[in-house]
């Protein structure tokens, strides 16, 4: 007999916890890119994308604490959010730049590169909440 996903979600914590990370990752990756393709119209890409990573990260921070991990924010907590983000952006910064170099449009560059760093960014994310102190 099948489980259905919501049967799953309920069983076990942590597919429910990969499940809200990644429907999180998709708002945030809307947030950013949204704002990356207003800015890239007048700014140089690098800063555009540095300027949208930073309004993505606010919005993000919030979501992440009390939705995904179910957690309330904290110094402690954005102290470990942030320094995760910090290497999570200079990774997506260099894939950006790897993808620019390759040929990528500036456009789908930024997507290609917010997708190449989900793994990264989402052991590094684990790694701060697992703790619920």
């Amino acid at each position: 007999m099948k489980k259905s996903i919501r049967e799953i979600y309920n069983s076990d914590p942590k597919y429910g916890q990969f499940l809200r990370f990644c429907i999180n990752g998709v708002l945030a990756v809307a947030i950013q890119y949204a704002t990356y393709w207003v800015l890239i119209k007048w700014l140089e890409v690098n800063i555009a994308y540095t300027l949208s990573y930073f309004v993505s990260f606010c919005c993000n921070f919030i979501i992440t604490s009390y939705w995904t991990f179910h957690s309330k924010p904290s110094w402690k907590r954005l102290t470990g959010f942030g320094g995760s983000h910090i290497i999570n952006y200079f990774v997506q910064l260099g894939f950006l730049n790897l993808y620019l170099w390759l040929g990528v449009t500036k456009e789908w560059a930024a997507l290609l590169a917010m997708g190449s760093a989900v793994p990264i960014n989402f052991a590094l994310l684990h790694f701060v909440y697992k703790n619920k102190k």
